[in-house]
């Protein structure tokens, strides 16, 4: 090293207590690699290798010399590099307890409080409690809330995690102590009342073990007594990048003169990501974090300086203790950076992020960087001039930032330090963010203001305006700023500031970064946010009178704040002569709850490497629609390791051809693509990071071809349609119901796709064995599905070919018939190779192969009385396909027979569409076409409503489908208690005594909007296609009494084996542990039927009880012989009497199958599942931001066979309905490429997108005759409740419209997203803006 003689080669650090030496490690290797690859330890999870999803998070622990403490770090393992950990004490998820030793009380109290369904984001969110308190045994609310800004959960709807947890708070304890209702199990409700027929108990809260600080592991004594790893000097070398560690000023400059071009790494947040995902290659990269310089905080009378690579986290406990310490006057730049870095990511970023790295990263969407241009921040720079340290001030403000990422800080200087000034009487800094989520996103726009003021007055003496997400770098406002020079802050300045703005910042109608218009209008209404809370502040010092600002303006200043959870959920109790061993109806804890939260559940990718693996890496199409013309590997052959390349060369046209009805796409594109990210060939090499680094290196050529079509409309433009296509469903006299209606109309909506971002991407292992045959473990919803196509590509009979999946880590459909794009490729390198052969997805190449929920047009034209009684319908609904047909034809029957939802409506034509076009191949997800046509029914209900002048909920009941009524696919409804659901939700929700309050608030806030939303919903419980109503199962008992149950049903999440297990129990007789689940495989339960529809429990649950019944039957003489035995000396008897203790059921589903010309009085359910849900939402006009501030759910699932489960489906399922129709955009390039690949830019809800006030409750008495043990499904019908938000975003958007002179209907489209809240809003600010007219430019993004 330049400067430096005894730099060490040798990594050091402790993992769960034990130590690591590593003599040649590899600086372009991450922790997690290191974790799962190296030590084994697979608890951390791969989720989206950019630091968003949380599902990787470990606590790093390093002694802090200063301070003489040892500091607990929640850290995304992704990003860190292993390189950094020397010196540190790593701990995962496996080094705080396991089900073989101790449970830790964190993984207790989440598993228990049924705060894990799928499990792969469990270890993580496991660790940011485990950090947390260690950091504090007893945090606050709000602690445990910013702890988990970084983690996301796909299942649980958060909920129960929160709940789990909340009992470590200082909050949860009171002054009763033990006698606390909270600590001996029970809430505030009424669940202890014996009279009561529910139950309000999920779990037990006095069960769980206390948390005894004491009996945490030690930090490592070598590390704590010497201080040998943080004075040495660290030079670490692999083929491709070194990685230097200096210790001192003068050896970080000199490296930094030796090598200009070389990344300085703190947090690596931003290099790791552009090392991932851009392909970047830094040959050098010098980590500074032991340079005190760097470190250094000091403070004096006129500022406070923070060294450039202190942590955001320590930053922001320095400021926050000033503000609390120094008077108001002087904090306010501090307070306004807390505000800012309270939304910068997750925890686990600011934990290691820095303030240098931010500036000098210089995104244009920073949210730091416009606060500190506005501020004129001083920085401290240095370098190495003739041998010597020279350093020099510059100041953050006009011409700081030269252009895209680049600064006037020349290359081989190194930034020190940065000085927050502190703020002076007259001086006011506020900024703003807006971004598509709250927390742990991405800016659209920020904005920063600061103003001095001529004393106490509110004439402006000077001022700085500074935004982000408006240029390629942060920019500054001087044009407008000079405009408002000694002139007095009030209304009538603020309408010159808004023309002047949107003149000074334009943005072309092409910009990266698309909502134009909104970027626009966010500029506008963030500064009249800065001046209604400068003014408020005047207001309060007397400065300027009172009502200056209007009381009905006030609340335009205002940020939403996350509340603290209330919930309840309430459920039928069982009776009280039920047998303790009988667990039916009974909240039991998901079988695999504990191995989840303690990182011993395995995934797919968690199994051990074998000798001789090889891992497959993907060619992906770069093209929408192409001829390719030339393939060529050879430089990627040529790397040592790589040792083959598969093309649709390897495989014959039959072969090739494959898809779960149709085989009309390809294992390997053939001649053509379709699509960006259709799999052109993979690699098979030694390892992950050889096979995806060989990938980029195959050589593909094409010739474009056209069209290219991408959305809707453009295929119904172009004709672009799958054969056999449009459809239809009819019933009643259309002609002569539009002929006799009293009114008509004519309407149409739209929405947009969702990502499935199931936790686990999809990821499969291929072994093969001898007599030709082939063993696959695969993250699939359908096992049997890859058996027979595996066969078929390698032209195997099925019965060589068996394939496995323990458990998923989520599905939601996506993993039902796409996982064949992994599985395919993986099983026949693995087969013509010989060897074992791995795959798992990248996030970004599972978002860019395996396709989304289907984007959805309707047309309609409806006829009803002028009292709202709809009397006919004429719908058309086109799906967005991609370019094979996958399941697209059946999820546009289940749209067209669900677009009524729960109204009867006597006369319909409904036709569909399924659109072909060059996207990936859009497939099965969570509702499965159901969610998007009721989506237009309730579009229908609510434009009668508007039209006749009735209040929608009156409309909504004159309309309801009644007992005994007959759906337009002929289906009679016999039990259909909608209205009973509809009053326990009313009277559950307060609804009629909020409507007021929601009125009374929107007259008394201009800016701030309320609105509420009821939401019906009916959903049909069966698969569309006739045979794939069918299950079986195995039942094995074994000499000791232990049972072994296989059935065909794939645990992903939804608790299905637990379920099953309580079943078998019930039905043997025995308790549940006696029972065990190992896992789905083809070889236990042949010709299985995919884990969708919601049917998993009621076909799997039947064939169960049928085994049970078997065995049952031929144990029934040996029982009477002995009536008072145990049931293993039963099973030993039988056992002895030659008894055969192995039984299979099956199922196959009565009376469905309906079609309207050869089965025509058949069902095409078994059963309807119904509830209803009442959503509050507040929104902000200025930004178009909103958050749901209480939801009520009442769903009727029958007899429920575990609560706990059930109402966490409804929860997990309102939560991604939320998303699907409020937060989560698709974006596409106007070639159909996906921008959206990741977190960073696709964002589902998050802890703090939760409902204020989250009430759920079953409805009692309404057995089902028609399911197991009386049940109803639940996986798929609450998710629909989730547009309850969207369409009371959109009573509140009509609210604001009103205050503005406007009225009558208006578009949204779902999702609706802050941009389309804002816009539709309309008002002063947005009528300032010039909008180009649609065809004159190309759009950055486009929605398919």
């Amino acid at each position: 090293m330049s400067g430096q003689q005894q730099a060490t080669s040798v990594l050091v650090f402790f993992v769960n207590g034990k130590k690591v030496t590593d003599t040649n490690p590899d600086p372009e290797c991450t922790l997690l690699t290191y974790l799962r690859d190296k030590l084994r330890l697979c608890g951390t999870k791969l989720g989206c290798a950019e630091g968003g999803c949380g599902a990787c998070t470990v606590m790093i622990s390093r002694m802090d010399r200063g301070q003489h403490k040892i500091r607990h770090l929640a850290v995304n393992a992704c990003l860190t590099p292993v390189c950094a950990m020397h010196g540190c004490a790593v701990t995962t998820v496996e080094g705080i307890g396991s089900t073989r030793t101790r449970l830790h009380p964190v993984q207790e109290r989440l598993a228990k409080a049924h705060g894990s369904q799928c499990g792969f984001c469990t270890p993580g969110i496991v660790m940011s409690m485990y950090a947390l308190l260690r950091n504090a045994e007893q945090p606050s609310m709000r602690d445990l809330e910013v702890a988990f800004q970084g983690n996301l959960c796909r299942c649980t709807g958060y909920r129960p995690i929160l709940e789990g947890y909340k009992t470590f708070t200082k909050e949860f304890l009171c002054g009763m102590g033990e006698k606390c209702c909270r600590v001996n199990g029970k809430g505030c409700g009424g669940g202890d009342d014996p009279e009561s027929v529910t139950d309000d108990t999920l779990f037990e809260r006095s069960k769980f073990q206390p948390l005894d600080a004491s009996q945490e592991p030690i930090f490592p004594p070598e590390l704590q007594l010497s201080n040998a790893y943080d004075s040495e000097s660290l030079v670490f070398s692999s083929e491709r990048v070194t990685w230097y560690r200096p210790t001192t000023l003068q050896e970080l400059l000199q490296l930094k003169a030796a090598h200009p071009a070389a990344k300085l790494v703190v947090g690596n947040t931003e290099v790791g990501v552009e090392v991932k995902f851009k392909h970047f290659l830094y040959p050098h990269l010098i980590n500074p974090t032991l340079v005190a310089e760097l470190q250094e905080v000091r403070e004096s009378e006129e500022s406070i300086y923070f060294g450039a690579a202190v942590s955001l986290m320590e930053i922001d406990a320095l400021l926050r203790q000033r503000i609390e310490e120094l008077p108001e006057a002087q904090t306010r730049l501090f307070q306004c950076t807390v505000d800012m870095l309270h939304y910068f990511a997750g925890k686990q970023i600011r934990n290691v992020a820095c303030l240098g790295g931010n500036i000098m990263t210089g995104s244009p969407i920073s949210d730091m960087n416009p606060v500190l241009t506005a501020a004129g921040a001083r920085l401290e720079v240095a370098s190495i001039v003739e041998g010597k340290i020279s350093q020099r001030t510059v100041h953050m403000g006009t011409g700081f930032f030269t252009g895209y990422r680049r600064n006037v800080i020349e290359p081989q200087e190194v930034l020190l330090g940065i000085h927050f000034q502190k703020t002076t009487p007259d001086q006011h800094v506020v900024a703003f963010k807006q971004a598509r989520r709250r927390d742990d996103d991405i800016a659209i726009v920020n904005a920063a203001v600061n103003v001095r003021f001529e004393p106490k007055s509110n004439v402006v003496a000077e001022i700085s305006m500074a935004f982000g997400g408006m240029a390629p770098t942060t920019v500054l406002a001087p044009r407008t700023s000079q405009l408002m020079v000694k002139q007095p802050l009030d209304h009538q300045l603020l309408e010159r500031v808004a023309e002047s703005l949107c003149g000074e910042l334009p943005l072309a109608a092409s910009a990266p970064g698309g909502m134009i218009a909104y970027r626009r209008a966010l500029v506008v209404s963030l500064i009249f946010k800065a001046y209604l809370a400068i003014s408020s502040k005047l207001s309060e010092a007397g400065i300027i009178a009172g009502d200056a600002i209007p009381p009905k303006e006030r609340s335009g200043a205002e940020l939403f704040h996350t509340p603290t959870l209330r919930s309840a959920q309430l459920f039928e109790r069982v009776c009280s002569d039920q047998p303790v061993c009988d667990p039916i109806g009974r909240p039991e804890v998901h079988a695999a709850a504990l191995k989840q939260a303690t990182g011993e559940a395995i995934y797919t990718d968690d199994i051990p490497r074998m000798d001789g693996e090889l891992y497959l890496g993907f060619v992906l199409s770069t093209k929408p629609r192409a001829k390719i013309t030339k393939l060529d590997a050879s430089a990627a052959l040529a790397l040592e390791g790589v040792h083959a390349f598969f093309s649709h060369k390897d495989l014959t046209v039959h072969e090739n051809e494959v898809g779960p009805v149709f085989h009309d796409e390809h294992v390997f594109a053939a001649g053509e693509v379709h699509c960006y990210g259709q799999i052109v060939g993979a690699v098979a090499a030694d390892n992950k990071a050889l096979a995806q680094r060989a990938s980029r290196l195959v050589r593909v050529e094409y010739e474009d071809l056209s069209p290219v079509i991408v959305t809707i409309e453009q295929a119904i433009e172009h004709g672009s349609y799958f054969p056999d296509y449009p459809r239809y469903v009819t019933k009643g006299n259309m002609a002569e119901a539009f002929a006799q209606a009293e009114h008509t109309y004519e309407g149409s909506c739209r929405m947009g796709g969702q990502e499935h971002f199931y936790l686990e991407t999809h990821a499969a292992v291929a072994v093969p064995r001898d007599s030709d045959e082939l063993e696959l473990f695969c993250s699939t919803q359908h096992p049997s599905e890859v058996q027979k196509l595996v066969a078929h590509v390698t032209s195997l009979p099925a019965h060589r070919v068996v394939c496995r999946a323990k458990r998923l880590g989520g599905g939601f459909g996506g993993k039902e018939s796409r996982g064949i794009s992994v599985a395919l490729p993986v099983a026949l390198a693995a087969y013509r190779l010989r060897r074992p052969v791995r795959c798992m997805l990248d996030r970004d190449e599972d978002m860019l192969i395996t396709g989304t929920r289907h984007p959805f047009l309707f047309k309609y034209k409806v006829a009803f009385s002028s009292d709202g009684l709809i009397t006919a319908c004429d719908i058309e609904c086109y799906n967005n396909a991609g370019w094979s047909m996958d399941l697209s034809f059946s999820v546009l029957e289940r749209a067209m027979y669900h677009f009524e939802n729960c109204y009867h409506i006597p006369n319909v034509r409904v036709g569909g569409w399924v659109c072909k076009t060059n996207l990936p191949s859009n497939t099965a997800f969570r509702g499965f076409g159901g969610p998007q046509g009721m989506f237009a029914g309730e579009h229908i209900i609510r434009d009668v409503a508007r039209i006749v002048g009735r209040d929608v909920l009156d409309v909504m009941r004159l309309n309801f489908y009644r007992t005994g009524d007959t759906t337009h696919y002929n289906q009679q409804l016999e039990h259909f208690p909608i209205e009973r659901c509809l009053d326990d939700c009313l009277t559950q929700s307060r609804y009629h005594e909020r409507r007021a309050e929601i009125a009374k608030f929107n007259r008394e806030n201009r800016w701030r909007k309320r609105g509420v939303a009821v939401i019906p919903t009916k959903y049909g419980i069966a698969f569309g296609v006739m045979h794939l109503n069918q299950a079986g199962a195995l039942l094995n008992v074994y000499g000791d009494g232990s049972v072994l149950l296989s059935h065909g049903g794939v645990e992903i999440g939804q608790g299905l084996n637990t379920k099953m297990i309580q079943c078998a129990a019930r039905a043997l007789g025995i308790p549940s542990e006696l029972i065990h689940i190992s896992e789905t495989a083809t070889d236990k339960v042949p010709n299985t039927s995919p884990t969708a529809a919601s049917v998993g429990s009621d076909i799997n649950g039947m064939a169960v009880l049928d085994a049970c019944e078997k065995l049952n039957k031929r144990l029934a003489p040996i029982k009477e012989a002995l009536p008072q035995a145990t049931w293993q000396e039963w099973i030993n008897k039988a056992y002895f009497d030659r008894v055969s203790l192995s039984a299979t059921g099956f199922y196959a589903m009565p009376g469905i199958g309906y079609h309207p010309e050869t089965n025509p009085n058949a069902r095409t359910y078994s059963y309807y599942t119904n509830g209803v849900g009442i959503s509050v939402v507040e929104i902000d006009c200025l930004t178009g931001d909103h958050q749901v501030l209480s939801t009520d759910i009442v769903m009727d699932i029958g007899s429920s066979i575990n609560p706990a489960i059930d109402i966490g489906q409804i929860e997990g399922a309102f939560m991604q309905g939320y998303g699907l129709f409020t937060l989560e955009e698709l974006m596409y390039s106007p070639q159909g490429m996906l921008y959206s690949r990741g977190p960073g830019m696709y964002k589902l809800p998050g802890f703090a997108d939760i409902p204020g006030e989250f009430n759920v409750s079953l409805l009692t008495g309404a057995p089902n005759p028609r399911a197991v043990y009386s049940s109803k499904a639940v996986g798929e019908p609450p998710l629909f409740i989730g547009a309850s938000a969207f369409f009371a975003i959109k009573e509140a958007i009509a609210a604001a419209r009103q205050e503005h002179g406007l009225t009558g209907d208006f578009p949204l489209e779902a999702p609706s997203t802050s941009a389309r809240i804002r816009m539709a809003c309309q008002d002063k600010f947005t009528n300032l803006l010039e909008v180009p007219e649609a065809g004159s430019f190309t759009p950055w993004n486009i929605v398919p």
